[in-house]
């Protein structure tokens, strides 16, 4: 019998891995379905959510390295032509060399041919397109975490002014963060007459809503680390769709 092309998802069929505790992911992902487009997801199990102090983020980063592996075997049953990872921390860690290695391990479980998108690489391309070279960052992690997202995006080739985090209490909590809290960071700690672009990373805090308000107000590209693993994954499947209110990314790139 002839095997059957599938018809859901013809254009792309996108699995994304996220944390057991992550709502943010799949919020932004269900705003941004361009017509034939898919998205799948698999949960890993995060057993130390407690992210109040740098050792207890510390413990989230190892912990999470037992259990990714089993969420990406679980996604590859549905035959995805892609794989999105929805989570960050991991993906700055090491900085540049960190963030190859961590693509690496990935691969040795999905095999060589699959794409791949991973948050920091994602963010680095989307700044890029922007030809920006002084940044500033907002996270939702503690001080440990925001050191290694600034060290990634120095190393990366920008001049990083400032890199905010928010302590949020658990990885669960992220997701809860008041929009205004971004927005005061954002406009009173972050912005400045020599900041290019400003970026989020923490996928758990979703900014889709508010980021695009922000990027006409100030002027700048302001962009999301899901809104950028996204674009990314779409563009690298062929999917040049314009989506329009979801920020400059997907409307000009």
């Amino acid at each position: 019998m002839k095997p059957q092309e599938p018809w859901i998802g013809k254009r792309a069929r996108i699995g994304v891995i996220i944390p057991s505790t992550n709502i943010g992911v799949e919020y932004d992902c269900q705003r941004i379905i361009p017509p034939g487009v898919t998205w799948h997801f698999a949960r890993f199990f995060v057993s130390q959510p407690d992210l109040s102090s740098d050792n207890m983020f510390l413990a989230f980063i190892d912990a999470i390295r037992d259990t990714i592996p089993d969420a990406m075997r679980d996604i590859m049953t549905c035959e995805p032509s892609y794989i999105m990872m929805g989570m960050s921390a991991e993906t700055f860690w090491g900085g540049l060399e960190g963030n190859v290695e961590f693509e690496a391990r990935l691969r040795d479980m999905i095999g060589p041919n699959m794409g791949l998108t991973s948050g920091a690489a994602a963010l680095k391309d989307a700044i890029d397109c922007f030809g920006a070279k002084t940044v500033a960052a907002i996270t939702p992690y503690q001080s440990v975490g925001d050191e290694q997202v600034h060290r990634f995006l120095e190393e990366s080739g920008y001049n990083v002014t400032k890199v905010i985090g928010l302590k949020c209490d658990t990885a669960t909590s992220i997701a809860h963060t008041p929009p205004r809290e971004v927005i005061d960071t954002i406009i009173k700690e972050l912005d400045g007459s020599n900041v290019d672009c400003i970026v989020q990373a923490g996928t758990n805090l979703s900014t889709i809503d508010i980021f695009p308000t922000l990027e006409k107000q100030l002027g700048k590209p302001i962009i999301p680390i899901n809104v950028a693993t996204i674009w990314h994954a779409l563009r690298a499947q062929g999917i040049n769709d314009k989506v329009y209110g979801k920020g400059w990314l997907m409307e000009r790139f």
